[in-house]
């Protein structure tokens, strides 16, 4: 039911930014609203599982760029592989992975500013770090290392 009403809600946002909620669109956000930072072969083999018709890997592209230009989802960069998809919403924030145990974590984008402020009165440019991802050690594998 949760699924459901946030695909509602999901449809609601696709629709008032001037698009129509097709088939394709509907099944793309229902992956992406059962697990976060997907890569488009992960989101296809979802839809491909769904029971609905065949879409070929250039439709689930096509999708994602879609409601990726429409603010309804974000890629980010987690490794030197192809991008992973999420929901895009209100909070944005940066992706910190672990190198050990790959592990993805989230922290608010408000602890970038420091840094994004720097680079944008040293160099003028505007720098977007919800795009990528920060690499180290989760503090589990940091500990395991201490030991």
């Amino acid at each position: 039911m949760a699924v459901m009403v946030h695909i509602d809600r999901l449809t609601a946002a696709v629709r008032a930014r001037g698009l129509r909620m097709t088939d394709p669109r509907r099944r793309v956000l229902a992956a992406l609203a059962g697990s976060q930072h997907q890569t488009p072969e992960q989101i296809l083999q979802v839809v491909t599982d769904d029971g609905g018709s065949e879409l070929p890997p250039s439709t689930i592209y096509r999708t994602l760029q879609a409601l990726e230009e429409a603010g309804v989802v974000a890629h980010t960069h987690l490794d030197h592989g192809p991008p992973t998809y999420q929901l895009a919403g209100p909070h944005r924030h940066l992706h910190l992975v672990c190198r050990s145990c790959k592990t993805v974590s989230e922290l608010p984008s408000e602890h970038a500013a420091a840094l994004v402020g720097t680079i944008r009165s040293e160099t003028g440019f505007r720098a977007d770090p919800t795009h990528m991802a920060i690499h180290g050690r989760c503090a589990r594998c940091a500990g395991e290392e201490d030991r």
